[in-house]
């Protein structure tokens, strides 16, 4: 029996064709009566394309809505130190930008702690570094690192999002203060004991490192950085200043920095709260300030906004857009 080939210039090659493939179309009332799954045809009446999957028709939308959600992330900042000329805490991780996701995306928040100033019975001790804040989407982290802990005497301080400031040598030696992360907080200042006083170092803050102290001078903590994601302009993530002891006390950056310890005062004070901010640094027996716990702020289009939270964010508007802030650790489903 003979095979007879067709070969006419008008049908498609789905392999090579540049051309397009016309599918069946026609109105919602025109549907095939007994449709089988894996039908494909354009309705005219909404205008899409669109498939029976064996129970009913769908539209064939593969291109979801891209939308865009603006975010800050302020990690819990770091304890100032219980020394002698203790270095002040650094402040936690600053970040902030935008993330694109689409409708039922699920973003976690968790609110990192601020680091605490622990007493040893006399014995000069590092403040503790804050935890990190964290954003996460669907699984894919951004990460705000917790700021450094403020240094004791002849101790190495903290390293994080900002670094903690120096505590004090016993030689005349500088002691440098703790590094910061690229992007999210600057380093603290350096300490040095200049007999008879000691200079301990400021935290590093979001905006600027924390100053030195020397010859005279504490170190101020580093000042933090402006926000306008509420709509009006905040400012987060001040470094701790540092203890003199005998020489005085650093002031801490603003943006909620705690002010160091010394004969003047009643005491070190703590970072504010939610402000990412750093402990001001202690004496002998004397706790420095605790660090401020973090934050996370979440900024999207009202229009997209679904209402869905857990954690009970505190949720305002402004303009046409919501804004839902996070003192806790919570949840949002878009």
């Amino acid at each position: 029996m003979a095979t007879t080939k067709i070969n006419h210039p008008d049908l498609l090659d789905l392999a090579s064709d540049t051309g397009a493939i016309a599918f069946p179309k026609g109105t919602t009332a025109q549907r095939p009566v007994s449709p089988v799954a894996g039908y494909i045809r354009f309705n005219t009446t909404d205008n899409v394309m669109e498939t029976y999957d064996g129970s009913e028709w769908l539209s064939l939308d593969t291109l979801p809505t891209i939308l865009n959600i603006d975010y800050l992330i302020v990690a819990g900042g770091g304890g100032g130190a219980c020394s002698n000329g203790g270095g002040g805490g650094g402040a936690g991780g600053y970040i902030s930008d935008f993330i694109e996701y689409i409708e039922s995306d699920v973003f976690t928040i968790t609110i990192g702690a601020g680091g605490l100033s622990p007493y040893a019975g006399g014995a000069g001790t590092n403040g503790l570094n804050g935890s990190n804040s964290i954003l996460d989407k669907n699984g894919t982290a951004f990460t705000s690192i917790g700021g450094g802990g403020g240094g004791a005497e002849v101790s190495t301080p903290g390293s994080g999002g900002s670094g903690g400031g120096a505590g004090t040598s016993s030689n005349n030696t500088v002691i440098l203060g703790g590094s910061g992360t690229l992007g999210q907080g600057f380093s603290g200042g350096s300490g040095v004991f200049r007999t008879p006083n000691r200079y301990g170092g400021g935290g590093g803050g979001a905006s600027n490192v924390g100053a030195n102290g020397d010859s005279g001078l504490t170190g101020n903590g580093g000042a933090g950085e402006v926000s306008t994601i509420t709509g009006t302009s905040i400012i987060k993530a001040g470094g701790g200043g540092g203890s003199g002891g005998e020489a005085g006390d650093g002031f801490g950056g603003s943006g909620g920095g705690g002010n160091a310890y010394s004969y003047t005062n009643t005491g070190a004070s703590a970072g504010v709260i939610n402000t990412g901010s750093g402990g001001g640094g202690g004496a002998y027996q004397v706790v420095g300030g605790s660090g401020g716990s973090g934050i996370v702020i979440l900024r999207l289009l009202t229009a997209n906004y679904s209402g869905t939270t857990t954690g009970s964010p505190t949720v305002t508007t402004d303009g046409s857009d919501t804004i839902l802030t996070y003192t806790s650790s919570g949840t949002y489903t878009a």
